[in-house]
């Protein structure tokens, strides 16, 4: 017995008419006719007396219709909660970050996104770059931002914006007066370092070692904002992405420089699962993403070289 069969019988009764429950239920009349002999014979009892006119319901037909109601009732109340689930499901979106990024633009996009999504649940967790990977190709996290991002068989990449590297100082450094510098003007300067083993200190590294510059490490941090907090102290010079010293430079407790010469950039992309189509809501985050990078002029451009990541950059429209 199939639910579509209650359904008619419900609304042959409720409409006092085949052909008007025929109608609504998109079939002919004589198929809800059917429909309801079916009924009957399954039950081994009468239904609808219908040799009066209009027709009447038998004791059994009041009792079934009855149930019936109740059924019908109950499994669109159903449908609706399972269509609702599954519309939950995919406006939610898990974004997994590195500090960086998250920082410094992710509070602006999200609140844009959000009020012309509302129905969308985003989650952002911040995560070290290896986790950030990690969390990706588990399936924890639906998209990751990160930088210098490399493909593998399970991930692919999606390019976002290029962040041109400055020197940061402080304030009372003897650099702080400059306008601009190359980079041979480091030459045994204390260095407040990324990390080793991460990809900005090996591009940092990289470029250094083209100018033929030592530098002496003073310090050495997972993150760029411990590496603010470093030189404002005094420990030291860094070699940082310029939007994230925005707040400090307009606080004035450091101090930008431009870099001449060789160019040294920050990639940031966007990496998810190859076997894993992305998501509505995924997908016009991205877009949001990318068209602000657009808008802000951080893309790359410029004859900016880059030695991560080796992949071709990608757009979702």
């Amino acid at each position: 017995m199939h639910i579509r069969w209650l359904k008619i019988f419900c609304d042959v009764v409720d409409q006092g008419s085949f052909s008007h429950a025929a109608e609504v239920n998109g079939v002919s009349q004589s198929n809800a006719s059917q429909v309801v002999h079916q009924l009957e014979e399954r039950l081994g009892v009468q239904l609808i007396d219908r040799s009066k006119r209009p027709f009447l319901l038998t004791p059994e037909g009041h009792r079934f219709h009855e149930g019936s109601r109740v059924i019908v009732q109950r499994y669109d109340d159903l449908e609706r909660e399972v269509r609702s689930l599954h519309d939950a499901v995919a406006a939610r979106l898990t974004v997994a970050s590195i500090y960086s990024v998250g920082l410094a633009h992710m509070s602006r996009y999200l609140r844009e996104f959000l009020a012309a999504n509302p129905q969308a649940d985003i989650r952002l967790e911040y995560l070290h770059p290896h986790r950030v990977y990690g969390a990706v190709d588990s399936g924890e996290a639906d998209l990751g931002l990160i930088s210098y991002p490399e493909e593998s068989k399970s991930l692919a990449a999606i390019a976002w914006r290029t962040e041109p590297m400055v020197l940061v100082c402080h304030p009372e450094h003897p650099l702080a007066g400059k306008s601009s510098i190359s980079l041979k003007e480091l030459q045994g300067e204390s260095i407040v370092a990324f990390q080793a083993g991460l990809a900005v200190r090996d591009e940092i590294d990289r470029v250094l070692m083209l100018d033929d510059v030592s530098v002496k490490i003073a310090l050495e941090f997972d993150n760029i904002e411990t590496i603010k907090r470093a030189i404002e102290i005094g420990a030291g010079v860094s070699l940082l992405p310029e939007p994230t010293t925005e707040r400090e430079v307009s606080a004035g407790t450091l101090v930008k420089v431009q870099l001449n010469g060789r160019p040294l950039v920050r990639p940031l992309g966007i990496i998810h699962r190859r076997d894993r189509e992305l998501s509505d809501t995924a997908r016009r985050f991205v877009q949001l993403l990318q068209a602000r990078a657009v808008e802000s002029n951080l893309s790359a451009a410029n004859g900016h070289i880059i030695r991560r990541p080796q992949w071709s950059p990608q757009t979702v429209g």
